[in-house]
């Protein structure tokens, strides 16, 4: 448990790989997840059993994602090159807000808290990273007595889950921006 991590969900952006390889670790709880790029920006798939394909609408994503025994979770809603607004985190029936995320700027956290509360959704955070020194950067806090995927996911929907994050600096946001910035005009301007 290296950094107080019991419980993981590793989101890769449309991939499931990552829990057919590490679910059966015996050293931590793994959620089966993805990161899914719907036509209009990310959508998280938690305890889902088959990987959601990538492109089709916020609607029949989040469809997908139930058909597959998941939560459908509206990803980091103010990123504008990958979230997916905050009309369409309300509009859709989403079953969770990620509240925090520790590649967004603090403003864009702030106000994913309040959407969350606003919309009286449960809440999630995540580290969204890309690189292993980033991971347990956002977080939440599970009740203790937690012993399966499961109840992890239980726990997220019953509202015990405690989000936590670090926000992502000033120099941290400029290289990124450019990157991301970059890599989201040679896609043509279209989301992840």
């Amino acid at each position: 448990m290296q950094e107080g991590i019991g419980c993981v969900a590793i989101t890769d952006h449309n991939e499931f790989r990552a829990f057919e390889d590490l679910k059966d670790n015996g050293k931590i709880i793994v959620i089966p997840a993805e990161e899914v790029s719907s036509a209009e920006g990310h959508i998280i798939g938690l305890g889902i059993d088959r990987q959601i394909p990538r492109g089709l609408s916020i609607q029949e994503t989040i469809d997908a994602i139930h058909e597959a025994g998941g939560i459908a979770v509206a990803a980091h809603p103010y990123r504008w090159w990958s979230g997916l607004g905050p009309k369409n985190a309300q509009r859709y029936d989403f079953d969770c807000i990620e509240a925090l995320n520790a590649r967004s700027i603090p403003s864009a956290n702030h106000k994913s808290r309040r959407l969350s509360q606003k919309i009286g959704k449960p809440v999630t955070a995540g580290s969204d990273a890309h690189s292993p020194e980033r991971v347990g950067w956002g977080y939440v806090e599970l009740p203790d007595d937690i012993t399966t995927w499961q109840e992890a996911v239980q726990a997220i929907m019953a509202g015990k889950a405690k989000p936590f994050s670090k926000s992502r600096g000033l120099i941290r946001t400029i290289r990124y921006g450019i990157k991301s910035i970059g890599q989201w005009m040679l896609r043509g301007f279209k989301k992840m």
